[in-house]
């Protein structure tokens, strides 16, 4: 058997090739949307991607499993339980509980699993020339690493309403047929730590069912079905604005992008004239270089692992926007936009000075100053971190409105008195100075330390009490 686990880490998402070498065919689970990387894996092996499959409709990200499989030929595996409102509306090869996938001398037994969502379904892999018995499953989002899949998914980020204490039952009862697997079954999840399918998910890419009956949580609930489905829903965090839009992009018949398109790369005349039509520019180069010069009316989403997460917050999927990044980093950023189907990039510069208009510099505080503006009625300042993030501890008398909500939430934030932002470690809270810049508040200043340098410093922390403005 031939095993390669493809990792992205942009959004913590985790896809399968597997092969039979004898047969020189292989299977590709939950496929990204660049699919160039498996091409390239069968390529190398001598192999032909002939099985494309997935372990649910995904709302994380924008699969690439019809991509693959128009250019490969490969049939596509799909499930088909969770009922009516739960089908893929292309054609497929359909998966229940108990269907067998044959790829070569490999076998993958289909179980289904709901719970994240109700048609999930986890695959059972044996490699029958070595044995007989299972050696690995592959959870997708139903089992991770030290935590499940979240069931309130549907609920938050795709406006179904009362679909999350449903999907808790369903996960209760699925874990009990985790719960009865062999304990020396490798489990490969499709999520590691930073994605938002869950609250607590460890950073390592594998497990196995014993170690997950000593350690998840969910495991531990054992007859207390109540208990679980309380621990399961509470404190989760807020799901990414884009969710909604993946969960439905991946059910229809959509336009394919089998590519990684090539981004032009614009005039300065171009960006100016494209601006003033309110096409958004996405300035992705580091908060320090954004902070020294940046043209006025940019957001600042720097262009790390967190790109696309934030990019997907701010960024309309019927809308043109432009990207300030160097020229060895805009494939790298292309990639990561089109994982979540933002495909509408009008261009790209590289130099911020090629616009010819007057750059703007950050208003960056130390925490000095920061102190000086607590507790003052003449100045707002506010935590733009998550709900959880807040109350496991913030500074006292600072109300909270999450970055991601910003936009939405204007009317409670006052024009009249001096902004002061601030989030965990800077990265957010200068996205949020480069928001409300944007939006017309022109007394804004960034404590760019935030929590990270606040803790450091050992200053103290208020836990649990809630005063959050959105």
């Amino acid at each position: 058997m031939f095993f390669q686990h493809v990792y992205d880490k942009s959004l913590a998402q985790a896809s399968y090739f597997i092969g039979c070498q004898k047969a020189g065919v292989a299977i590709v689970i939950d496929a990204k949307r660049d699919v160039d990387t498996y091409l390239e894996i069968a390529k190398q092996n001598n192999m032909r991607i002939t099985h494309v499959t997935e372990t649910h409709i995904h709302a994380d990200f924008l699969s690439g499993t019809r991509e693959l499989a128009a250019i490969t030929g490969a049939e596509m595996y799909l499930s088909d339980e969770g009922g009516n409102d739960w089908q893929y509306e292309f054609a497929h090869t359909g998966l229940k509980d108990g269907s067998v996938v044959t790829v070569g001398n490999l076998t993958l037994e289909v179980i289904h699993t709901p719970g994240h969502t109700p048609e999930s379904i986890s695959f059972l892999l044996t490699d029958k020339p070595a044995s007989l018995e299972p050696v690995m499953l592959f959870t997708g989002d139903f089992v991770f690493v030290g935590d499940i899949g979240r069931p309130d998914l549907l609920e938050k980020a795709a406006g179904l309403i009362g679909t999350k204490e449903a999907g808790a039952i369903q996960m209760f009862d699925s874990i009990q047929k985790f719960d009865a697997l062999p304990d020396y079954l490798q489990v490969w999840p499709g999520h590691g730590a930073g994605s938002a399918c869950g609250k607590a998910l460890g950073a390592v890419p594998s497990t196995t069912v014993g170690y997950e009956k000593i350690r998840n949580w969910a495991l531990q609930y054992e007859n207390d079905e109540e208990g679980f489905v309380k621990y399961l829903l509470e404190d989760q965090p807020e799901p990414p604005k884009y969710f909604a839009m993946m969960k439905h992009l991946n059910k229809v018949d959509r336009p394919l992008l089998t590519e990684v398109p090539k981004q032009k790369k614009l005039a300065g005349d171009e960006v100016k004239v494209a601006m003033s039509k309110g096409i958004k520019l996405i300035d992705a180069r580091n908060k320090d270089e954004f902070a020294a010069g940046f043209i006025a009316d940019s957001i600042n989403i720097q262009g790390n692992n967190a790109f696309a997460t934030w990019a997907g917050w701010f960024v309309d999927y019927n809308e043109q926007f432009m990207i300030v990044a160097n020229d060895n980093q805009i494939e790298d950023l292309t990639r990561k936009l089109m994982r979540i189907g933002l495909d509408n990039v009008l261009g790209y510069i590289s130099d911020v000075n090629s616009v010819g208009v007057e750059l703007q510099k950050a208003d960056i505080i130390g925490i000095d100053e920061f102190k000086t503006y607590l507790n003052r009625d003449d100045i707002q300042v506010i935590d733009l971190r998550n709900a959880t993030e807040y109350k496991e501890g913030h500074i006292d008398g600072v109300p909270q409105i999450f970055i991601g909500t910003l936009p939405q939430n204007l009317d409670k934030i006052s024009k009249e008195k001096l902004l002061v932002v601030h989030c965990q470690s800077g990265d957010r809270a200068t996205i949020g100075y480069s928001l409300l810049k944007k939006f017309g508040f022109k007394n804004v200043k960034n404590y760019s330390g935030s929590m990270n340098e606040w803790l450091k410093l050992e200053n103290p922390v208020v836990v649990d009490e809630e005063l959050t403005l959105a």
